[in-house]
């Protein structure tokens, strides 16, 4: 197995400024923010940032910190935009700001896998505020989205009313997603494709404690059953662990295998606009008919 890049190109709402010596500097609608980045280890296209605001890092390991803002940037949020999809961005405490740019090009690619189908139904697990479900359902499919997150469901909400698609064939599900998905298989369900976006650590509404390397191959194994011949997809992402690219390529392959279709892995990165070089994010692998 190769590994394959797919890399976020800019868009009009968003773009990857400049990046280097351990952050990146981002354009989020008129709002421009410093995040820090591990792998951006090169030096900087320019000396000086110009931002709204910088995510500052705690002093532990787990991630903690805090944001701090030279201008007025809204508390509640501004809405930005991708393809069909409105969203609302706003800086959590957890850094991020509501969406992930980096799957904008996986976005893309599911809706070319459904593209054909006949009412074709989708999953997608840890589907945080719901931008992913909105591309699929603006291109056609019936949505499952689940996360165990009220305020995640909550926000996923909003976007579909923002994005003039609350009528859209979506069940917004406040679920534990490895219970969600044994549900399913126990009632025989089956699924044109499936997006599973886990994070390294988490819990459930109901405090189950999710770990990764933990449950990841459960998981895949139970997809696999929600998934036939006729289905189009299965695309994992990973972000923020010590495994390679080939190692859930080798996973989703191993769980596949029986199935026709190719399995690929690799990269998600996004391509900065000072010098067109490739910031990598995450690593992902799927399957696809």
């Amino acid at each position: 197995m190769t590994p394959i890049t797919l890399v976020g190109e800019p868009w009009a709402d968003y773009g990857l400024l400049d990046c280097g010596h351990g952050r990146k500097l981002e354009r989020y609608g008129r709002f421009r923010f410093i995040r820090p980045e591990q792998q951006a280890m090169w030096a900087p296209a320019a000396a000086h940032w110009d931002a709204d605001g910088e995510f500052v890092p705690g002093a532990d390991e787990e991630g903690g910190g805090r944001w701090r803002f030279d201008r007025p940037v809204p508390r509640e949020g501004w809405p930005l935009g991708w393809r069909e999809a409105r969203f609302t961005a706003s800086n959590t405490p957890f850094r991020h700001l509501g969406f992930f740019p980096d799957m904008a090009p996986v976005w893309d690619w599911m809706r070319g896998r459904i593209a054909g189908a006949e009412s074709p139904e989708c999953l997608n697990l840890f589907g945080y505020t719901g931008v992913g479900s909105l591309a699929l359902a603006a291109a056609g499919a019936r949505v499952v989205h689940v996360d165990a997150s009220k305020k995640s469901v909550d926000a996923a909400r909003g976007n579909a009313e923002l994005s003039g698609m609350a009528e859209k064939p979506v069940r917004w599900l406040v679920e534990d997603a490895g219970k969600f998905v044994a549900r399913e298989v126990r009632r025989g369900r089956r699924y044109d494709g499936i997006i599973l976006d886990p994070p390294k650590w988490g819990r459930g509404p109901n405090g189950e404690v999710w770990k990764l390397e933990e449950g990841l191959p459960g998981l895949v194994a139970d997809c696999r059953r929600l998934i036939d011949a006729d289905s189009r997809f299965l695309f994992l992402t990973v972000y923020a662990v010590r495994l390679s690219a080939l190692a859930i390529g080798e996973l989703v392959a191993q769980a596949f295998g029986d199935l026709p279709g190719t399995v690929e892995c690799g990269e998600l990165g996004v391509r900065e606009e000072a010098r067109g070089l490739v910031l990598p994010t995450a690593i992902f692998a799927r399957w696809s008919r």
